[in-house]
C-alpha cells in the first residue's frame, strides 16, 4: 500500500502496523487511518486491545485534544478519578488540559476504538502513576519523530537563573 490512499478506507483494510507492548499489561496493534487518507490537520488511529490489556499509559495530553470512538468490545474509561463502562458506539472525550485518561480492555473479546486528535506541532504529556513529563515541540505533521525538541522524565523544580 503506497503512503496514501485517497478518500475511501473500510477498518478491514487498516494495516496494523505499529504495537504498542510493555510488560503484561499494555498490549495494542495500532493502524494509521488519518494519516493514509491523506489528512494533515486530524490525526486518527485504529487501536485493537487483548482482552485484560491496555494501549497506553495513564496520561493527559495539554496540547491536543483526543476523541474515543469505541468500535467493538467493552472496557472501562479512566478519567481522572472515575472509572466508566464503555462499549460499542460510545464517543469518549479527552479534552486538551482535562484529567489524565486511559481506555482499559475488560472485556472477554478484542476492544476496537478509534482514537481521533488534532494535529499539534507542540505538546506536554503528564503521566501521573510515574511522575514523568514528556515535552515535545516543532513536531511537523504531528509526527514525534520530527521534533525539533522531545525529552521525557521527571521535572525537578529550579529557580529560573538556577546554572546560568
Amino acid at each position: 500500500m503506497s503512503d496514501t490512499h485517497g478518500p475511501v478506507l473500510n477498518l478491514a483494510d487498516v494495516q496494523l502496523g505499529w504495537t504498542s507492548h510493555y510488560g503484561d499489561a499494555f498490549d495494542a496493534k495500532l493502524g494509521g487511518v488519518g494519516y493514509v487518507l491523506g489528512l494533515k490537520k486530524l490525526g486518527c488511529m485504529l487501536h485493537v486491545v487483548q482482552p485484560g490489556k491496555i494501549a497506553f499509559p495513564v496520561h493527559r495530553h495539554h496540547c491536543a485534544d483526543e476523541l474515543f470512538l469505541i468500535l467493538s468490545g467493552t472496557g472501562e474509561y479512566r478519567y481522572g478519578d472515575e472509572r466508566l463502562p464503555i462499549k460499542a458506539g460510545d464517543c469518549l472525550a479527552a479534552p486538551a488540559g482535562g484529567p489524565a485518561h486511559q481506555i482499559l480492555n475488560t472485556g472477554s473479546e478484542e476492544l476496537r476504538y478509534l482514537g481521533i486528535s488534532n494535529i499539534v506541532g507542540n505538546d506536554v504529556i503528564e503521566y501521573p502513576n510515574s511522575g514523568k513529563v514528556c515535552v515535545m515541540a516543532g513536531m511537523n505533521g504531528g509526527d514525534p519523530s520530527s521534533a525539533t525538541y522531545s525529552a521525557r522524565g521527571r521535572l525537578t523544580a529550579a529557580d529560573y537563573w538556577d546554572g546560568e
